[in-house]
């Protein structure tokens, strides 16, 4: 299940996102890359205990926690602190590679399961050439490029890259999200009723007898795939 989720960061999230950035640190990403990883990543990170990077991740959290779109598709259990790369000259892509299936969050060593990896793009598309998260989904290859703002959902099983920038700077948040729900088809049918649930509870009412029995519907299903 791949979901685009619009405006995660309104404007002036993102004004205030880019003033963090202006004089950040920037390391080389391939110092948190795996042995296969290592082979293909050629880009920069934030290191994540830099006052920037803190400042940020706190911002991102945020901004999921007021999301209810976010919350429907992902169902999160856990969201591995967010972190954030930039893209540019040399330092310009991100060859195809498989995100591990567990990460230790950094100075707790709490475990999360990356069910889902995420992106949230803070660079405007007009500002970069190139870039697009390209990402190997069950209908095939999915080139994402979004507005500055907006955020990828997509499972943590995927094959996926960056492709090279050409021009200019591709910068974006991402991480990874433990769902109650371990299943993506479990997740995606229960996304699916939730959207037809606030379809049907803005036409009909919240009283409706359809509306009320699909709730429990919905709710007797994610009482019996939930892992909390």
């Amino acid at each position: 299940m791949l979901i685009r989720i619009p405006g995660v960061f309104d404007a002036d999230a993102l004004a205030r996102a880019r003033a963090l950035l202006e004089d950040a640190p920037w390391t080389d990403g391939a110092t948190t890359a795996g042995t296969q990883a290592l082979q293909v990543k050629h880009n920069q990170q934030l290191p994540v205990t830099c006052a920037p990077a803190q400042a940020l991740q706190s911002m991102v959290l945020g901004a999921l926690e007021r999301h209810p779109v976010f919350f429907s598709a992902a169902l999160p259990k856990r969201v591995f602190p967010p972190m954030f790369n930039r893209y540019g000259g040399a330092a310009n892509t991100y060859g195809a590679h498989v995100d591990n299936a567990i990460r230790y969050t950094p100075g707790r060593g709490e475990r999360v399961r990356t069910d889902l990896s995420a992106t949230l793009f803070l660079a405007d598309p007009s500002d970069y050439d190139g870039g697009e998260l390209v990402i190997d989904d069950t209908y095939g290859e999915q080139r994402v490029k979004l507005a500055a703002g907006d955020l990828v959902l997509y499972p943590g099983t995927s094959v996926h890259r960056v492709e090279p920038v050409t021009r200019g700077v591709r910068v974006a948040s991402f991480f990874w999200i433990e769902s109650l729900v371990r299943s993506d088809e479990q997740r995606r049918l229960l996304h699916d009723m939730d959207r037809f649930l606030v379809h049907l509870r803005s036409t009909v009412g919240e009283t409706d007898p359809g509306v009320v029995g699909l709730t429990g519907t919905y709710h007797n299903l994610l009482r019996q795939w939930a892992d909390t």
